[in-house]
């Protein structure tokens, strides 16, 4: 799996929806890879962007080292976000500049996995949603005040879609891809990575 940006050429050819993707040290690199995977086989290498404070290099939970491809102030606006998760997740939710970023894009077509879910949650921008996610996380869910919390399952409301951890990231990254590139797509890259039930 490579996480690494897109050549400037292709960054600057690349005219479809960018996908943002917050990192973070500890992240996971098994959902970072899985959501990049299926980004770049619906929208190509410029469509995904891992965003970050700073672009020095990150270790992931696995000792893997990845270095962001933007800094948040240099992302293109994003047309959808996907959020890993990891044992970094909670320190990095506790991030302002993060949470300032997730509030100003809480309208966008979202997909968390994992402990992922506790960045949204700590933007507060959790409230009222039916939300998924690892079932050892429910508790701590309930405090983001969710209108329900279903734990070990895939849920999605409205533009949110949350997983469990691990391969279930996909789901995630299969409802942001749906939305930017149609259903057809999608099923294309669950085909192609492996399978899916999630789109028949």
């Amino acid at each position: 799996m490579s996480t690494e940006a897109p050549s400037p050429e292709v960054a600057l050819e690349y005219t479809g929806p960018v996908v943002a993707i917050p990192v973070y040290a500890g992240v996971s690199e098994l959902e970072l890879g899985v959501m990049v995977a299926v980004l770049r086989v619906c929208g190509g290498d410029g469509s995904v962007r891992t965003v970050n404070r700073s672009r020095a290099s990150i270790v992931t939970a696995g000792g893997l080292v990845s270095t962001p491809h933007v800094l948040f102030a240099a992302l293109p606006e994003p047309a959808a976000l996907l959020i890993p998760g990891g044992p970094g997740a909670a320190k990095a939710a506790r991030d302002p500049l993060l949470q300032g970023f997730l509030k100003a894009h809480a309208g966008l077509v979202t997909g968390t996995s994992g402990s992922g879910l506790l960045l949204p949650g700590e933007a507060g921008t959790l409230d009222g949603r039916v939300v998924g996610g690892p079932a050892e996380l429910a508790e701590t869910l309930w405090g983001y005040t969710p209108a329900d919390v279903r734990p070990g399952e895939v849920v999605t409301d409205g533009s949110l879609c949350s997983t469990p951890a691990g391969f279930a990231a996909l789901y995630a990254a299969l409802h942001v891809a749906s939305a930017l590139w149609g259903e057809d797509a999608a099923r294309n890259a669950a085909a192609r990575l492996g399978g899916s039930p999630l789109l028949g």
